[in-house]
């Protein structure tokens, strides 16, 4: 798999033993967790394997670095949709996907998949997106979670109101895959492809 990342940065690390950033720094400035300094710099990296150690001495699951991608949540009752966004993360291959139709599914997948990134559809047949974003926002256990909200609205102010629920970025529907892919990498702050 050549996309596997050999080192991360704290905020990477963070992400993937799911502890806040100031924790993964905290244990690098101890000398619990390994790494070196970005020459002329006061940033920090740490390899992989250390990363891996690291994971299995404190007993975190290491599932995420194993596999190396990222989890995405996509909920949306337009089962075309799904499929196509579904599709092309997994073609992608740096994402792993799930879906939900509706925001009940959605709560629930949220909690036990623990995912990165959710796309959301504003128009859900039970629950209205922004209450989703609250919720997701109101548990502290998912501060790290980026939220983009899809929807054929174009009300100004629901906008805004849904980036102050939580929202991380909205995109107008229609919108193209590609589109929705660069706008999660730049939130998970994932590289992009190489284009060949």
């Amino acid at each position: 798999m050549s996309n596997m990342k050999t080192v991360y940065t704290t905020g990477e690390a963070a992400r993937i033993c799911k502890v806040s950033q100031q924790t993964i720094i905290r244990c690098f400035d101890s000398g619990q967790l390994k790494g070196f300094r970005v020459p002329g710099s006061k940033f920090r990296r740490i390899p992989r394997d250390i990363l891996y150690r690291f994971m299995k001495e404190n007993g975190i699951p290491t599932d995420a670095l194993e596999s190396g991608k990222r989890k995405a949540l996509v909920v949306d009752d337009d089962v075309e949709l799904v499929e196509l966004i579904r599709d092309h993360l997994e073609s992608d291959g740096r994402f792993e996907v799930r879906v939900a139709n509706n925001g009940f599914d959605a709560g629930m997948l949220v909690r036990e998949y623990r995912p990165d990134v959710v796309v959301l559809d504003v128009m859900l047949p039970d629950i209205n997106g922004k209450d989703v974003c609250q919720r997701i926002r109101s548990d502290p256990a998912f501060t790290d979670v980026r939220i983009i909200c899809i929807s054929g609205m174009v009300e100004e102010d629901k906008i805004a109101d849904l980036l102050a629920s939580g929202a991380n970025e909205f995109l107008q529907k229609p919108f193209e895959v590609d589109h929705l892919v660069e706008v999660m990498c730049k939130q998970l702050d994932v590289e992009p492809l190489a284009t060949r």
